[in-house]
């Protein structure tokens, strides 16, 4: 029932254990998601905490997920501020939490924003700081992970999306050494001409 209002106000034992928290997202910047934890709320006594509760948000990134330009434009997109959002801890860094983020899509069915960002090829599988890589979460994580960049690989979606035969031809035929040379040939043609 405890509103936290910074990453340190959280006990350990809630990152150790891994605890889903709810909030409510504010801000989508390139340091992560900011998001104003919402408390389990009993009727009476919230009215009551919400008076003496002090405002602050917290820093969730993205565990294991190294955010593409095209992934930040993504999540803009696809979240709404104020929309609850679920993210349960991994771990802690300095002021920042590195979490897996959930966001409910219709009445039983939520996404795991880590995962869909990797199979919508918006990003890349990076290391998943705050959890020991010898812990059996870690690898189960990292493989849920890698299986979702694989999709978008597979499928060549966002960064993974090959140049068409025609773009490489035109790329190659461009930076061939003697077109570049007869096109300063024409420009300096074209200015002597002009003069």
């Amino acid at each position: 029932t405890t509103k936290f209002t910074s990453a340190l106000d959280i006990p350990v034992e809630f990152v150790e254990k891994n605890v889903k928290l709810r909030g409510k997202l504010h801000h989508i910047t390139e340091k992560g998601l900011e998001v104003e934890h919402v408390p389990i709320s009993i009727p009476f006594i919230a009215s009551i905490q919400r008076k003496w509760q002090s405002k602050g948000l917290l820093l969730v990134r993205l565990a294991g997920v190294e955010l593409a330009p095209s992934g930040m434009a993504w999540l803009q997109q696809e979240l709404k501020p104020k929309q609850m959002i679920w993210f349960q801890l991994l771990g802690r860094e300095d002021l920042a939490l590195e979490c897996l983020v959930l966001v409910n899509k219709g009445r039983f069915l939520s996404v795991c924003l880590n995962e869909e960002i990797l199979r919508q090829g918006l990003g890349r599988t990076a290391r998943i700081e705050g959890l020991h890589h010898d812990t059996p979460l870690y690898w189960k994580l990292h493989k849920r992970l890698l299986r979702a960049e694989l999709k978008a690989l597979k499928k060549s979606k966002g960064i993974w999306k090959e140049e068409s035969y025609s773009e490489r031809i035109r790329d190659r035929i461009s930076n061939n050494r003697f077109v570049q040379t007869l096109k300063q040939f024409a420009s300096w043609l074209r200015s002597s001409i002009q003069r």
